[in-house]
């Protein structure tokens, strides 16, 4: 596992700084994350639902069968100097989060905004060398410019069958970033915290093909996130204390951004 880099002892920053973004960060992996980080020494941590999971995520989803373990790397820090159209006074306009879009050819979630992750592999040591490789894999990341904060609760996604483990990383040594692979990933970018939670920015998304239920949705200019990665970025803003109030009742098509209500 990749170790946190020493900090010296000092007063808490203050909340909508950038040094404060970074230590609510830390107090969210301190309060929900896991106390040992799954790995190849425990094979069956890595496939393991804890009962704490659904209290971390506000839900407690429904498991597949035959899990496989994967890992997504939520990399959040100040990682370019274009600051966020919106002011939404939680949290500094520099801090943006790491996303990806899927390729179009993917078998699942295709076209679809993602964290950079993947599948563990017989070779990760744990699920944060799996987050930082399939960064680096998908973004070109350099992983030693990340700071490692902690590991949440895993979360069972029975679409795919797979049980995603978070890693919730700082990006103190910002560096390029781009589409590696096209048959993976379709783009690379990052989208300021503060226009994710801007209030005419959010929504409800109903699911595509007629299937039943809705998620989460973020519509930040021509990006649309929605279904799992929107579900933990949902939830992660309101444990952050960085989410404003905003109309639940708007929904939108997922494949046409339409509206469908509200």
């Amino acid at each position: 596992m990749t170790e946190p880099a020493a900090h010296p002892a000092s007063a808490p920053a203050l909340p909508g700084s950038i040094a404060g973004a970074r230590d609510q960060l830390t107090a969210l992996t301190a309060r929900w994350g896991v106390a040992e980080v799954p790995g190849r020494h425990d094979a069956a941590a890595l496939t393991a639902v804890p009962d704490g999971a659904a209290s971390a995520w506000g839900l407690d989803w429904p498991r597949p069968v035959q899990a496989r373990p994967s890992a997504v790397l939520i990399l959040v820090g100040a990682l370019d100097d274009v600051p966020a159209v919106h002011d939404a006074g939680r949290v500094h306009p520099a801090v943006d989060v790491l996303l990806t879009q899927r390729a179009s050819t993917l078998r699942q979630h295709a076209g679809q905004i993602a964290f950079p992750g993947g599948r563990v592999d017989p070779e990760d040591a744990d699920v944060v060398a799996t987050a930082l490789r399939e960064a680096r894999e998908e973004t070109g990341l350099d992983p030693d410019g990340v700071e490692v904060l902690g590991v949440l609760p895993p979360v069972p996604l029975i679409v795919s069958g797979h049980v995603v483990h978070p890693v919730i990383g700082w990006w103190c040594r910002p560096g390029r970033v781009a589409v590696v692979d096209e048959a993976e990933a379709a783009a690379v970018f990052r989208l300021p915290v503060a226009d994710l939670v801007a209030p005419q920015n959010r929504c409800r998304v109903a699911r595509p093909g007629g299937h039943r239920g809705e998620t989460p949705g973020f519509l930040v200019g021509e990006r649309l996130v929605w279904g799992f990665t929107a579900a933990l970025l949902d939830r992660l803003l309101d444990l952050l204390d960085w989410s404003v109030p905003w109309d639940r009742s708007r929904v939108i098509d997922a494949e046409t951004w339409e509206p469908v209500s509200g």
